[in-house]
């Protein structure tokens, strides 16, 4: 990424890095292309059908921009697409009629496709607040999404609450993994309301890595899910659930003690002989118990002081102090800040999605995750520069945290058809 052009030592983004650029470089068709192919959507140019990688890239611009009608979005961004090789110029922009049946030839698993083939950890060794100490820092969250009210997606996601009192629209659920540092998306879960949290993480927790420091707050405990995200070699740091029982094996210098996870199926006096073989300093068999270190501290909330209980397989203080491992929980609410980016800067305040059939929600859904992510991709670059790892400069990048999301979004929208660079 060009440096210096507006600004001593601000990073600037070049015109093809900006509008479609952005999601063209982020998701390259050959990416989309491949998607395709594994979900059987073959390319077909008959009666004016748009192939299936226009129709991706088509859709995840309806998601940046949300508030215009389908046909308006066609017309705005056909005129930077043959510059990527995504276009004819000599075709004509599609209508919304057009737009819409080109997405149900598409379906709902290409752009799922396309996000496992692009999502990754996009923060580099100097990216600012991406990392504690050798660790990746992540987070495991979820939100909501409100879908138009038709009987097609009332009956696939549900509405949240009960006949009495029901939300207004259906509501689907998007279980994420996040990026601490950059808030980009790298793994998701897409389902009905009435599924919940800690059952849609289940098939995210074994894909987390080993050099990742995974933040979880204490709605996402099991001890089964634990042990998921464990045997991945990650390290995990995880708000307790207040009912979960944690028997002191021995203090710690730092004053952290460590205690042992149990699988609740085991009972009586084998459970106690896992306790006293943790106790004695012997690694139990992770099928049946995880020996943890446990970090208690309390915050200020409204009704005086709030205890929060952290467990965390990293048993050595030496390797995280308790104060780190705090410090590196209050990060979770960076999952937080990309649930809000996506649900109310992309999408908008208080707006439903497009989709009203099932199939092109998840469809939406996953172009919104990818818009997500090719923005967050191009704030993080921006923040650390075009070398991917270079020697520390004397004065350090700014934190990715510092550029603005909504700032970021305005220019893409406004720049639609790749004129100008700007500053970040």
């Amino acid at each position: 990424m060009d440096q210096g052009a507006v600004g001593a030592g601000r990073p600037v983004a070049r015109p093809d890095q900006v509008s479609l650029g952005v999601l063209v470089a982020a998701v390259p068709r050959f990416k989309v292309d491949e998607a395709a192919e594994v979900c059987g959507v073959v390319e077909r140019r008959r009666g004016g059908e748009l192939p299936p990688h226009v129709t991706a890239y088509l859709t995840m611009a309806l998601c940046l921009f949300a508030d215009d009608e389908a046909e308006e979005v066609a017309q705005k961004v056909t005129g930077s697409l043959p510059g990527f090789g995504i276009w004819d110029a000599a075709w004509e922009p599609p209508t919304s009629s057009g737009i819409t049946q080109a997405r149900k030839r598409l379906g709902r698993d290409v752009l799922r496709e396309t996000f496992y083939r692009v999502a990754e950890p996009t923060a580099v060794t100097k990216t600012r607040g991406a990392w504690l100490r050798q660790w990746r820092l992540t987070a495991i969250a979820g939100f909501d999404l409100d879908l138009p009210d038709t009987a097609e997606n009332a009956a696939e996601f549900g509405y949240a609450g009960n006949d009495r009192s029901r939300s207004a629209f259906p509501k689907a659920r998007v279980v994420a993994v996040v990026e601490c540092g950059s808030h980009a998306f790298m793994d998701a879960e897409v389902g009905p309301w009435n599924r919940s949290e800690k059952a849609m993480a289940a098939s995210l927790l074994i894909s987390i890595s080993s050099d990742w420091l995974l933040l979880a707050d204490r709605g996402f405990y099991s001890f089964a899910a634990f042990s998921a995200a464990a045997m991945t070699g990650a390290a995990l740091c995880w708000r307790a659930p207040t009912e979960l029982l944690l028997p002191v094996l021995k203090v710690l210098p730092d004053g952290t003690y460590l205690s042992a996870l149990v699988d609740p199926a085991i009972r009586g006096r084998e459970r106690e002989e896992l306790f006293d073989e943790a106790r004695s300093g012997a690694k139990p068999d992770p099928a049946a118990a995880h020996v943890v270190r446990v970090v208690e501290y309390d915050v200020p909330d409204r009704d005086g002081r709030e205890l929060v209980c952290l467990i965390t397989n990293i048993t050595d203080p030496d390797a995280l102090t308790a104060g780190e491992l705090a410090g590196a929980y209050q990060q979770r609410w960076e999952e937080e800040t990309a649930n809000g980016q996506l649900k109310s800067v992309l999408r908008g305040p208080g707006k439903v999605l497009r989709s009203k059939s099932p199939d092109l929600v998840h469809q939406e859904i996953w172009a919104y995750l990818l818009v997500h992510y090719a923005i967050s991709s191009l704030i993080c670059q921006a923040a650390t520069g075009a070398d991917p790892d270079p020697d520390p400069d004397p004065d350090p990048d700014p934190d990715p945290d510092r550029i603005s999301f909504l700032g970021a979004v305005n220019i893409v929208r406004r720049t639609a058809t790749g004129t100008a660079a700007f500053p970040l």
